[in-house]
């Protein structure tokens, strides 16, 4: 049995128009939401082994205000990355680690939900990730694998979901 964590980084800014979306930093709201995400990790009170990010300034922003003690491993691959990539570079690099937490984007992060998660275990979590998995949201699977090599479609249970909105009402949608 392994774990994965999948989070998405905060709300970045499009002030600048001149910036390249890599390039994109979070604005206010995002700090508010990455801060307040990292907190809840913390207190989810899984330890994890490794962390696996995207190299985008966002998702670089969003680990500093979150999780500013765990230390990366950025993959070039995971910017904007399809859920195959994503699954691609778990096999590759989560190594011996029984828990990887791996931070990223969408549409690439809701798809990995999609596809770890089969319909026989679907639940009210899946539900609620499955609408939506908007900025900084956070959730948990527990994998039916003993080797991350093993790693394929289908092997998932979505154990915990979070979104900043769900533990702050000031961080919800805005109108």
């Amino acid at each position: 049995m392994k774990m994965l964590g999948l989070m998405r980084h905060a709300k970045s800014g499009f002030d600048d128009s001149g910036t390249r979306d890599f390039d994109r930093g979070l604005n206010e709201r995002g700090c508010r939401g990455a801060r307040l995400m990292g907190q809840h990790i913390r207190k989810h009170g899984v330890k994890w082994d490794r962390l696996l990010a995207s190299p985008a300034q966002r998702v670089k922003q969003t680990l500093h205000h979150a999780l500013p003690d765990l230390e990366p491993q950025f993959d070039k691959r995971l910017y904007l990355a399809s859920s195959d990539t994503v699954l691609e570079v778990l096999r590759e690099y989560a190594g011996d680690a029984e828990t990887v937490l791996l931070a990223g984007h969408n549409p690439g992060l809701h798809e990995v939900l999609f596809a770890m998660v089969p319909p026989s275990r679907e639940n009210d979590l899946f539900g609620e990730a499955a609408t939506k998995f908007p900025t900084a949201s956070f959730a948990a699977l527990t994998l039916d694998i003993d080797d991350w090599a093993d790693l394929a479609p289908g092997c998932g249970r979505l154990t915990h979901f979070a979104r900043p909105r769900d533990l702050d009402p000031d961080l919800g949608p805005e109108f």
